[in-house]
């Protein structure tokens, strides 16, 4: 449990390709060591690891990526090549967890205290890492999406705003369930672009409108409803009230807020609890939490459905 030489082996193997590089006929130490621009000695001590945790397996000349090792290749469809790759968002954001003494002591992120910056930060400077958390955050949701559209009345909002919709999968869902709902999607380009396409892709460019920008600004205003998926626990409580305000502002008098989240003593995960603090300095907030986040802004929690085995969905209406 405490150890970190396989998690950083896993990782590393993948950022440096080895999983696809050794598929099939594999390859030898030294011909992957001038390749890959390596010291040949310590790519053999990973290799040897990796072997006993059967994700490569030795041939006559050298390794090759096994049956189980193939999981982690690009193609694999599972999303674990981009989340363990220590160049995408994801792997350079757990990095972040070294430095857990730092926000256990100060109960603030410790990615900025690693980087100099905070995550959104390096993510506005890096279209690399931007598109890598764009891929994440796309891939998180694919296996959840049908529960989500199934498992409330999205019918009963003829319009939504999804504030923060990254590329628009979930958008674009509810959309294709329920033909008379017009979608708005705010993000920052350029995962703006990208639901652009989505929405082009499932033919709904007569019920869409994209709008690159921030939740911190102004959203566009009138819409029945205003949704937040992941959003608030990426943040601590001074930014989640911005968030929320900007979505009261713009929803008044009559429209609701959704917020779909794991929700703290109900879907969310302890070891989430503890990510969403190093990376960002937020957390999986409990109902009480919500209730209290949601009252200086006059929203009421109207209920809570458990949509899947890892979300809830919060509906706040305007007192």
């Amino acid at each position: 449990m405490a150890g970190l030489a396989t998690p950083m082996a896993l990782r590393v193997a993948v950022t440096l390709g080895l999983p696809d590089r050794l598929l099939d006929a594999g390859a030898s130490i030294d011909d992957l060591a001038t390749e890959l621009e390596v010291a040949p000695g310590a790519l053999e001590l990973l290799l040897g690891h990796l072997a006993t945790l059967e994700i490569v397996e030795p041939t006559a000349t050298g390794y090759r990526t096994s049956a189980f090792g193939a999981n982690l290749i690009v193609e694999a469809g599972n999303g674990l090549n981009n989340l363990l790759r220590l160049d995408a968002a994801g792997g350079r954001a757990e990095l972040a967890f070294v430095e857990l003494a730092h926000s256990i002591s100060t109960g603030r992120a410790a990615y900025p205290h690693r980087y100099g910056q905070d995550f959104w930060a390096d993510l506005a400077e890096s279209p690399r890492l931007r598109e890598s958390f764009d891929r994440q955050m796309s891939h998180r949701f694919q296996e959840e999406i049908p529960r989500l559209v199934a498992g409330f009345d999205w019918s009963r909002f003829a319009a939504i705003v999804d504030v923060g919709g990254g590329r628009g999968d979930l958008l674009a869902a509810i959309l294709t369930a329920h033909p008379r709902v017009r979608g708005h999607l705010v993000d920052l380009e350029p995962t703006a672009a990208g639901a652009r396409d989505t929405f082009a892709a499932h033919s709904l460019d007569d019920r869409t409108r994209v709008t690159a920008g921030s939740f911190f600004d102004p959203l566009p205003a009138g819409a029945d409803a205003y949704l937040l998926v992941d959003i608030l626990h990426d943040w601590d409580d001074e930014q989640a009230h911005r968030i929320l305000s900007r979505c009261v502002e713009a929803a008044r008098p009559a429209g609701r807020v959704l917020v779909i989240e794991s929700v703290g003593g109900m879907r969310a995960r302890s070891e989430s609890n503890l990510a969403m603090l190093v990376i960002f300095g937020g957390r999986e907030r409990r109902i009480d939490e919500f209730r209290a986040l949601g009252s200086p802004h006059g929203l009421v929690l109207d209920s809570v459905t458990e949509v899947t085995e890892q979300r809830c969905l919060l509906e706040f209406r305007l007192s």
